[in-house]
């Protein structure tokens, strides 16, 4: 999926793009549908429509377990996942609707500046 720079999806995209410009894929995700709302890639090898519906997925069951839990006064703010060679990191938008789904290399990328670069953005996706 191509971004729109005119949605404001895709100018936090255009943003992040700047201030990460090694990242791996980047998308703004609906976390209701699941569908990216505008979205990157700089490696062939990651589809961020696809690893969008999978992450949401991945939401999803995080707030089920805190449910589950009866966790009631904790909101999640971001979920890390990291992988040998890879950092995907989801951050979701205040209101819970949305996130943004980052993937960076790990050794090109420290991981306080990807969640410092997304908290700078996570608000303009709603």
């Amino acid at each position: 999926m191509a971004h729109s720079k005119t949605s404001p999806a895709g100018k936090a995209i255009e943003s992040i793009m700047t201030a990460l410009p090694g990242l791996l894929a980047v998308a703004v995700v609906d976390l209701n549908s699941g569908l990216a709302l505008a979205s990157h890639s700089n490696s062939p090898g990651i589809n961020p429509e696809t690893a969008a519906t999978y992450n949401t997925e991945v939401v999803r069951q995080k707030q089920k377990a805190l449910v589950a839990l009866k966790i009631t006064d904790e909101e999640i703010q971001d979920i890390l996942i990291t992988l040998t060679n890879q950092l995907h990191l989801l951050m979701l938008s205040s209101d819970g609707t949305r996130f943004i789904y980052l993937v960076v290399n790990l050794r090109e990328t420290n991981l306080a500046v990807a969640r410092e670069v997304l908290r700078a953005h996570v608000d303009e996706i709603n």
